[in-house]
């Protein structure tokens, strides 16, 4: 494998890694739900990557082909389910930020704790 065929593989690896520090360095929760998002698209991207297969065609048999390298569609089936639950996820999780927000005023974890901890 050539070194400009990897870069996919890099772009992956930075963006779990940046999806990873903003979720576990940020307390804003809307700041968290982007980071878990990108983590997420860092995922699927991965998936995708080393799904695809290097002068695959349509798995659609065509007459008199012998020699033909088909693709697998299953992996990337599963990745727009994926993107379909992502954006489910993402949306519930938003409405709860709101209720939150709405209940407390805050969407900052360290505050959130601090008014828990006062109410015991």
């Amino acid at each position: 494998m050539e070194i400009l065929g990897l870069w996919n593989y890099w772009m992956v690896i930075v963006l779990m890694m940046v999806g990873l520090y903003i979720l576990i360095a940020r307390d804003n929760l809307v700041k968290k739900m982007m980071g878990l998002n990108i983590f997420q698209v860092s995922v699927i991207m991965f998936w995708v990557s080393i799904a695809k297969v290097r002068g695959g065609t349509a798995p659609i048999i065509p007459e008199g082909a012998e020699d033909v390298v088909y693709s697998n569609p299953l992996p990337h089936v599963l990745m727009l389910t994926a993107i379909v639950v992502g954006v489910a996820t993402t949306g519930l999780g938003l409405a709860l930020i709101v209720r939150i927000y709405e209940a407390y005023s805050s969407i900052e974890e360290d505050t959130l704790r601090e008014m828990d901890r006062a109410s015991e």
